[in-house]
């Protein structure tokens, strides 16, 4: 659709509904300002007359264009005539700011987002996003990971591990000029990588100088046509504090992920604690609760078909602003290995739990598994999703309108630069076979990756701060020793064995020419003869010889290793890494030189497209914060945007994944639903779905109504609709949200939660 179609076809929805066609519904009778049933008289003037709500027409009518947009996007007169149309009382401003309330009470936990619903640094967040703290306090006694846990006190929370973080947006600032300046003129196309990456490490450097706290961040954009900075205050003591069962947070378990309807209560509580001095500190008893500027406020009365709904976090990654012929490899290449890839590293998981594995062997297999899952799944839906109807034939519209554009009079420079674009894709796509060998077998093993990051930081100790690789300064030392101090409690022999055994027999099966470093890897020559019993007598030498699993030993390499002392050592792993250094760093060059080169024809075909479209283009999801807003609506084909949880009664097994809690079905019998209970529906409401675009990261999301105030928590999203993260499609994309209903449900009947309701101010009543 052209870009004047588009914007003409969202606001006729919007604010002409009637003569566009938007009829279908009762008429509506809430008063303004969105929320309610609007098919239920609630209010009447003196005459008897319904009062009509006037923005009532235009949320029926709404259909999301589709758009995970920055905060200043949100200027944009369609957005403000759109949010004034459906009755938000949030200016368009207020969401053009993300230091404002309602955007800066959201956070990032580093792949999932989060909020503070408490002005004592109360989190909430998904179920699944808590996964690895669980873990890394579960043992076979007490396994949270399955039960839960619940801290009456604040002082019964626990931490939730070194690696984990909030992190609370403080400033963001446009820095492209400081970035792309003049990289045109540097004709090696390494050099012009290495000075964006040394223009990168000052932007950091200053705005880190004397602020212990702060972590900055710079973020590109439109493929790299636009950079920020970033500021975040990097709160790095956080705290476990009430995390439903398992048969509660993920319930319906693989059956149900992707899925409508849905039973799922996926949601969970952190708090952030900062030193007594208001500043971030390590973990310490002596610390005290984070105090938020802004925090969200839970909505009791609950929303209704059709009510407005935005969902505001950190997305982490889309791939839109691309070409045809990148979503052709993708379906072509990509997508079909990566499943295969993924789908047998789920069926070695499913082995290990099934056979007689260790408890804790099936506690870490189990979460993982979960991950694999939820991947395989999802990259399978997308290729599936990508197949079906005139996606790709839109995809290529697209792509077709803005080569057009390019080839106009005056845009030769961009048709060039596009032209360019093209061919070096074509020759990367030569090597993806290799390359993805390769990724999957220097990443196949923890020990391995570790061993490689002592090398690596060996090297980068023999530089000053300044030009040591991104990612490995003395900056990123605190997350880095953080991650091996967490490394143990995720780590198990068994499951690293198995997945390195699968990566490097899928690299035995490549021509020997495109795997020249497999015999580095198993320590024959050249031309040796590689076989399965080779494979595994290399790795049983590795993992009976290695240390690397003792913290100690980690940690005293990662902070005083040597080239010198690495090549001495006698651990088969740090002998290893040191053999397959030439290789790393051979490959680092070549990329380091494509990089360079993409850095310049790239951003022209994102600069293309917003031209050809009439700049109302959403850059790709990149984890940073983003907005996307909508209507909860069913599917076309019907049904309601509820499910209730009467219907959980049916659908449960007493067996995983539909196995409930006793006291969530025996609570659901007697409809002892209190005010949670929803009249429209005449039940308690559990999981609702709207017209809103989210992907991976969005995870944890709050949901918030035209008021701001926190309506449920964005935890998935329909199978058939996440193709839309390479295009859009609003008949088929629909976001899966936990209703703060049923969540307020099970924290106040089920598990007596009562403290932390209280706390979100909420009186618990049952």
């Amino acid at each position: 659709m052209p870009p004047g179609m588009k914007r003409n076809h969202l606001m006729c929805g919007l604010l002409l509904a009637a003569a566009c066609g938007g009829g279908g519904k009762k008429t509506p009778v809430t008063t303004a300002g969105g929320g309610g049933d609007d098919t239920v008289d609630h209010d009447h003037p003196g005459d008897g007359t319904p009062v009509v709500d006037p923005t009532a027409a235009a949320r029926h009518a709404f259909a999301n264009p589709g758009g995970m947009w920055m905060p200043r996007q949100m200027n944009h007169p369609v957005h403000a005539a759109a949010l004034q149309a459906m009755g938000v009382s949030i200016p368009a401003a207020d969401l053009a700011n993300p230091l404002a309330a309602p955007l800066n009470a959201v956070v990032s936990l580093g792949g999932c987002t989060a909020s503070f619903v408490s002005p004592q640094g109360l989190v909430v967040t998904n179920h699944h996003c808590v996964q690895g703290a669980l873990q890394f306090n579960a043992t076979p006694e007490h396994n949270y990971v399955e039960d839960g846990f619940l801290a009456k006190t604040k002082g019964d929370e626990l931490p939730a591990g070194p690696t984990q973080k909030v992190l609370v947006a403080q400033a963001f600032t446009d820095i492209t000029a400081d970035i792309t300046g003049g990289l045109d003129a540097i004709k090696d196309p390494t050099a012009r990588k290495k000075e964006v990456e040394k223009r990168t490490k000052a932007a950091l450097a200053a705005c880190e100088k004397d602020r212990p706290g702060i972590r900055c961040d710079v973020s590109s954009f439109y493929r790299g046509a636009e950079y920020q900075l970033i500021e975040y205050l990097e709160i790095r003591d956080v705290r476990l504090v009430y995390v439903p069962a398992r048969s509660v947070g993920n319930y319906g378990g693989e059956i149900d992920n992707w899925a409508w309807p849905r039973h799922t209560g996926d949601f969970s509580f952190f708090r952030a604690y900062v030193g007594k001095d208001g500043k971030p500190a390590d973990f310490s008893p002596d610390n005290v609760p984070f105090q938020p500027k802004h925090w969200l406020k839970v909505d009791q009365d609950g929303q209704a078909q059709d009510d407005f709904v935005m969902v505001t976090g950190y997305p982490g990654r889309t791939s839109r602003v691309t070409t045809a012929s990148e979503v052709d490899f993708d379906v072509a290449w990509r997508y079909p290995n990566t499943i295969q890839f993924l789908q047998e590293r789920y069926d070695l998981l499913e082995g290990v739990l099934k056979g007689d594995a260790s408890p804790a062997t099936k506690i870490k297999a189990g979460v993982a598994k979960q991950g694999v899952q939820n991947g395989l799944e999802k990259t399978s839906g997308v290729l599936a999703g990508l197949q079906k109807g005139d996606i790709l034939a839109r995809k290529k519209a697209t792509d077709d309108k803005v080569k057009a554009w390019a080839a106009q009079p005056g845009n030769e420079t961009y048709q060039a630069a596009i032209d360019k674009l093209e061919a070096m894709m074509a020759a990367d796509r030569k090597t993806a076979a290799a390359d993805f060998a390769w990724g999957n077998a220097a990443g196949g093993s923890g020990h391995l990756r570790n061993a490689l990051l002592f090398v690596r930081l060996a090297e980068e100790r023999t530089k000053p701060d300044a030009e040591r690789k991104p990612g490995f300064q003395e900056r990123d030392m605190p997350r880095i020793e953080g991650g091996q101090k967490q490394f143990v409690r995720q780590f198990d022999a068994t499951l690293d064995r198995m997945f390195f055994k699968l990566a490097l027999t899928k690299a035995a099966a490549l021509p020997a020419a495109e795997r020249p470093w497999l015999a580095t890897m198993l320590g024959v020559k050249a031309n040796a003869k590689i076989d399965a019993k080779l494979i595994d007598a290399r790795l049983d030498a590795l993992y009976k010889g290695t240390k690397l699993e003792d913290e100690a030993t980690r940690i005293d390499l990662l902070k005083n290793a040597t080239p010198k002392s690495l090549k001495a050592s006698k651990d088969p792993y740090i002998k290893l890494a040191v053999a397959l250094w030439p290789t790393v760093k051979a490959k680092e060059a070549e990329a380091d030189q494509k990089a360079g080169d993409y850095m310049l024809v790239a951003p022209m075909y994102a600069k293309a497209m917003i031209e050809a479209l009439g700049g109302f283009v959403a850059p790709d999801a990149n984890s940073t914060l983003r907005i996307t807003y909508g209507t909860i609506k069913p599917f076309a084909s019907g049904g309601l945007p509820f499910t209730k949880a009467t219907e959980i009664l049916a659908k449960d097994k007493g067996e995983e994944p539909f196995d409930a809690p006793a006291k969530v079905l025996a609570g659901i019998k007697a409809k002892n639903y209190g005010p949670y209970a929803d009249k429209a529906l005449g039940d308690l409401p559990v999981d609702f779905i709207a017209d809103l675009d989210i992907t991976g990261g969005n995870s944890g999301s709050p949901a918030l109504n035209g008021k701001g105030e926190l309506v449920g928590l964005a935890f998935d999203g329909n199978i058939e609709g996440v193709a839309s993260d390479v295009v859009f499609d609003y008949t088929t994309t629909r976001t899966i949200i936990v209703d703060a209903r049923y969540m307020m449900w099970i924290m106040d009947a089920v598990d007596g939660a009562d403290n932390v309701l209280e706390e979100m101010g909420v009186r618990p009543s049952l």
